[in-house]
């Protein structure tokens, strides 16, 4: 059975593979597909953060004092 991947374990796995790269003490093949894994282990961190993003959101009275939910913040102003 697989193990489920989590958002700390893959920064980590990353910074793993940063540090070991900057060492440069590998062969060309090893740096290859260590970047591939980190590029691999970026994406499933900036999807995680995308999704967890979405899900935040921010309670809010309106002008009628009924609460209700706001997104965090809009991509688009930023």
């Amino acid at each position: 059975m697989a193990k489920k991947k989590d958002f700390e374990s893959s920064l980590k796995r990353l910074e793993e593979i940063s540090n070991q790269m900057e060492k440069n003490e590998t062969t060309l093949e090893k740096s290859l597909n260590l970047y591939k894994e980190g590029v691999e282990e970026a994406m499933f961190c900036a999807s995680f953060l995308k999704d967890m993003e979405q899900e935040v959101s921010i309670l809010q009275k309106d002008a009628n004092g009924i609460f209700k939910t706001n997104p965090f913040y809009d991509m688009e102003g930023y």
